[in-house]
């Protein structure tokens, strides 16, 4: 129970903190919706060609906007003096990760909520299948996963902005790669049996790096 009280703590003082100065989701949204903007006119859109390029620029949204969230997750306690506070809290080390992992998935959530209905309109495609949110939601947790980690790793060098793109986006291929093929087969209207290879790849993804960082978090904090 120490554990999940501690999780729960984490989160609701990082929710708290963004309620107050909106500055991580105001960031996220408006790149991501600049993304979504500058495609849909960038291309001469017909019907025939539009579901073949909006998987693609639906999860460049997405993961350009996730890094300036991700990239957020660790500077108040970096520059505020928290991080020395966090370790000296008496819980396990992994339940900080999983405290900022939860913090970082929510905002993502909340990001790509609000610009789905905008992608929808502007790309004319249909959003409301549980099976597109599924690899949302599957896609979102393997990057964020990963990225929790390299941002507590990264927010230790000066340049911590450019050091979490270079670090994350080779780990993270394979996620955005299932994510965006499993959404262009979803909005193509295949049954969910299509792409039961790339969801497995999701979920495998999802397990093995969370597993990977709650057992390396503790070393790359005490550096």
């Amino acid at each position: 129970m120490r554990f999940w009280r501690g999780v729960a703590a984490i989160v609701a003082k990082d929710v708290a903190a963004e309620l107050r100065s909106k500055e991580t989701l105001s960031a996220m949204f408006i790149f991501a919706l600049m993304v979504v903007v500058i495609f849909n006119f960038a291309f001469e859109l017909r019907v025939e060609n539009v579901r073949q390029i909006a998987p693609g620029v639906l999860w460049v949204a997405f993961a350009f906007a996730g890094i300036l969230g991700l990239n957020r997750s660790f500077v108040l306690e970096r520059e505020g003096g928290c991080i020395e506070g966090l370790m000296l809290t008496p819980v396990d080390r992994s339940a900080i990760y999983v405290g900022k992992l939860v913090g970082n998935v929510l905002f993502m959530l909340v990001m790509e909520a609000f610009i789905l209905p905008i992608f929808a309109v502007l790309f004319d495609v249909p959003i409301l299948n549980p099976a597109l949110w599924l690899v949302i939601i599957l896609g979102t947790i393997g990057f964020a996963a990963v990225g929790t980690l390299l941002a507590a790793m990264a927010v230790n060098t000066r340049a911590r902005e450019i050091m979490l793109p270079i670090l994350l986006f080779p780990i993270a291929v394979p996620v955005i790669i299932a994510s965006t093929r499993s959404t262009g087969q979803i909005l193509d209207g295949l049954p969910l049996s299509e792409t039961y290879t790339w969801l497995r790849l999701l979920l495998a993804f999802d397990i093995v790096f969370t597993v990977i960082a709650l057992l390396g978090f503790e070393y790359v904090l005490e550096e």
